[in-house]
């Protein structure tokens, strides 16, 4: 059977976080802060579960520390971490090549802040030919209509905005999928 092209599929999927430390969650409003840090545990579980890569970058670590535990905690001990200091994920150290080298097309990005570091990774990653979905309820921004406009943005130039719970369903297919049961668990 032939699936439509936006359909994420496993063996093509790449889970981007972006920039999900925790100093920078404490300038966000903090209901969005738990939502977006929950929905992309749920995420980071289902790509454990799923054997989806999962890559990660830290802004500036030095100045707002490290990635929340929460997230780090279900990371694969082998999972990329990317220092950078440049707002688009883009400008880290052989982010580009790494992303390349997974040979997947369809990248999920999730983090903070939407209309900084989230919409200029988007925006590269579509000039670079990658579908890129950004999940509405796994990122954040200080100001609610920053994000609006960021996703607005985004979508007007090809991204997919999508949420957790589209993705989940989207990677199992189908409820005999043999993770199904687990991965159903991860919805709140």
């Amino acid at each position: 059977m032939s699936t439509h092209p936006n359909l994420l599929s496993v063996s093509n999927s790449l889970l981007i976080i972006v920039d999900l430390q925790k100093k920078l969650s404490a300038a966000m409003p903090e209901q969005e802060a738990e939502l977006m840090t929950s929905n992309v545990c749920s995420l980071v579980e289902a790509a454990g579960l799923l054997s989806i890569p999962v890559l990660l970058t830290e802004q500036y670590p030095q100045g707002l520390g490290a990635t929340d535990t929460n997230i780090t905690d279900l990371l694969s001990e082998n999972t990329l971490i990317f220092e950078k200091t440049g707002f688009s994920c883009c400008a880290a150290n052989a982010f580009t090549d790494t992303v390349a080298s997974t040979d997947r097309k369809q990248i999920i990005l999730v983090g903070q802040e939407a209309h900084v570091c989230v919409l200029q990774t988007a925006l590269e990653l579509l000039h670079l030919g990658y579908q890129v979905h950004v999940v509405e309820d796994a990122i954040c921004s200080r100001k609610a209509e920053h994000k609006f406009y960021a996703l607005q943005r985004m979508q007007q130039h090809g991204a997919t905005i999508t949420n957790h719970e589209s993705i989940l369903f989207e990677w199992v297919k189908d409820s005999t999928h043999p993770e199904f049961k687990k991965i159903s668990a991860l919805l709140h």
